[in-house]
C-alpha cells in the first residue's frame, strides 16, 4: 500500500484555511494534523505554504467518446482535467451513439475504467421514447439522468410534455437539464438568417439564444419539479432573470431544485465576442455583463449551488465556420480551478468559496460517497496549488485533443503543481503518472 505525506500546506477546507500536514495511505486520507514530519511515507511533498484543496469535481463535461473522438476522448480530456486539479468528472450522454440504453451507458464506464486518469461518472440520457431504460438506472452507481429541454443535439431534445411529466414524476434520482426553449430560438434564427444569411455576426448569439428562451424553459422545468417533488438540477445558468427560480432559504441537503454556474458565464461577457468570436460560442450563450455579475453574486450568496465547466471541445476548423455551422462549446477543464482562483485574487470570490462550490457542494448535491472534502477516511482526491508571479496559457501547454483553448494568452496567478486521484499521485510539476486509473464514483441513494 503506497503512501504520500504532504507537509506544510495551507489547507483550504470546509470554510477555513489552516496550516497542516496530510498523510495518505493507499486510496484514502489517514491523518490530518500538524507535526506529521516524523511519519514514514513512500513519497514526501513539502508544500512550503502552497494551498492544499480537495480535488475539483466537475459535474458537466463532454468528453466526446464514443463517436466524436476527432474532437476529444476520455483518455485525453481526463489527463487535461487532472493537470488542472479536477479529480472527478460527470460526463454527458450526447455522444454517437447517444447514451440512451443501459448497455451503452455501461460501455462508457468500461472504457473509462481502462483509460481515465480521473475518477468518473456518466449521466444516463433521456429521449422522447426511452423511459423504460431510464427507469433502470441505478442511483447508487450513476450520477443522474440528463434531459435536454432545448438543445442543438438532435433527437435528444425532449419536447413532448407528457414525456417530461413521466420523467419528472417517475424518476427518483437527480434530473439534470439543459434549459432553452427551441421555438423561441428557431424564430430568432429565422429573423437573423433573413437579414444576414449564414454570416450572422457572432455578437447576435445571445440575442438569438435569448434570455427569454432560457427563462421560459428553466421556469417550466422548475414548475414540473415543484409539481412532482423531483430532484432537479438546472445546468449552466446564463441570465440574471433565471435566478429568481432558485433560493438559498434552506441548506443544500434540503433543496429539491438546484443550479450550476459555468466558468465561461462567470469569466466572459458579451464584450468578448469581438476578440474571441465563435471560440466563445456556447449554448446557453455568454450574455451581458449584468448577467455575469448577477451570476457571480448568486454563487457568493448560495442561490447557485455549484460551479462546473460544460467542457465541450470541437476542432478549430469546426469553430471557424460561419455562425450557423460553428458548433457551440469549448474546452475549459484544464483551467477551471485557476480561473476561479484568479477571480478570487481579484476579490470576486474567496478561496474557501471556490473550494465550496467546486468540491464540497458538488459532493453534497450529488450525494457522492467519501469525496469532495479533506477528511480522514475520505478518498485522497487532492490538489496542491501554488501562488506564482504569473504564467500564461500557451498552445503547447494544452492537453486537450482539440489543441486550443479560449484561455490561450491568459495570465494566471495560481498554478496546479500536484494532483492526487484516489491516493495516486497522478500529476506532479508537469508530469503525468498514468500507471493507475481513476475510480468509478459511487453515490448515496437517499
Amino acid at each position: 500500500m503506497s503512501s504520500v505525506l504532504i507537509l506544510n500546506a495551507n489547507i483550504v477546507n470546509e470554510g477555513k484555511t489552516f496550516t497542516g500536514d496530510v498523510l495518505v495511505r493507499g486510496e484514502r486520507i489517514e491523518k490530518i494534523a500538524s507535526g506529521l514530519s516524523g511519519e514514514k511515507a513512500d513519497k514526501v511533498i513539502d508544500a512550503n505554504g502552497a494551498y492544499l484543496m480537495p480535488g475539483v469535481i466537475d459535474d458537466q463535461v463532454h468528453f466526446r467518446e464514443p463517436g466524436l473522438t476527432h474532437k476529444a476522448e476520455i483518455y485525453t480530456e481526463a489527463k487535461a482535467a487532472v493537470a488542472g486539479g479536477t479529480t472527478s468528472f460527470m460526463e454527458m450522454p450526447n455522444t454517437k451513439p447517444q447514451t440512451l440504453t443501459q448497455s451503452l451507458l455501461e460501455e462508457k464506464y468500461n472504457r473509462a475504467a481502462e483509460v481515465s486518469l480521473a475518477n468518473y461518472s456518466f449521466f444516463m440520457g433521456a429521449s422522447n421514447d426511452n423511459l423504460d431504460e431510464v427507469l433502470k438506472t441505478d442511483p447508487e452507481r450513476v450520477c443522474g439522468v440528463k434531459v435536454f429541454m432545448g438543445s442543438s443535439t438532435g433527437n435528444m431534445l425532449v419536447d413532448n410534455e407528457q414525456t417530461l411529466r413521466n420523467l419528472f414524476s417517475r424518476v427518483g434520482m437527480l434530473i439534470a437539464t439543459h434549459c432553452e426553449d427551441e421555438d423561441i430560438i428557431r424564430k430568432n434564427e429565422a429573423i437573423f438568417r433573413e437579414k444576414y444569411g449564414e454570416e450572422v455576426p457572432i455578437h447576435f448569439h445571445p440575442i438569438i439564444r435569448s434570455e427569454e428562451a432560457c427563462y421560459l424553459s428553466s421556469s417550466m422545468a422548475a414548475g414540473l419539479a415543484r409539481e412532482y417533488g423531483t430532484r432537479l438540477h438546472i445546468l449552466h445558468i446564463s441570465t440574471a432573470r433565471e435566478l429568481e427560480l432558485f433560493s438559498n432559504a434552506v441548506p443544500l441537503k434540503d433543496k429539491k431544485i438546484t443550479s450550476e454556474a459555468c466558468i465561461h458565464h462567470l469569466w466572459f461577457d458579451d464584450s468578448y465576442y469581438d476578440e474571441k468570436g465563435t471560440l466563445i460560442k456556447w449554448n446557453p450563450a455568454v450574455k451581458r455583463s449584468e448577467d455575469r455579475e448577477a451570476i457571480r453574486q448568486a454563487v457568493i450568496n448560495d442561490v447557485i449551488d455549484v460551479v462546473a465547466t460544460d467542457h465541450a471541445p470541437h476542432t478549430l476548423a469546426e469553430k471557424h465556420n460561419p455562425y450557423f455551422k460553428a458548433p457551440s462549446g469549448g474546452p475549459m477543464v484544464q483551467h477551471s480551478l485557476v480561473a476561479m482562483l484568479e477571480m478570487a485574487e481579484e476579490g470576486v470570490f474567496t478561496r474557501e468559496k471556490v473550494v465550496e462550490k467546486m468540491s464540497h457542494k458538488v459532493a453534497e448535491l450529488f450525494r457522492i460517497k467519501d469525496r469532495g472534502y479533506i477528511r480522514e477516511g475520505y478518498y485522497a482526491d487532492l490538489v496542491l496549488v501554488e501562488k506564482t508571479d504569473g504564467w500564461r496559457v500557451t498552445k503547447d501547454s494544452l492537453l486537450y485533443k482539440c489543441g486550443w483553448s479560449p484561455m490561450e494568452g491568459q495570465a494566471f496567478s495560481h498554478k496546479v503543481t500536484h494532483t492526487l486521484v484516489s491516493g495516486h499521485l497522478a500529476y506532479e510539476n508537469g508530469r503525468l503518472d498514468e500507471s493507475r486509473q481513476g475510480k468509478r464514483l459511487l453515490f448515496y441513494k437517499n
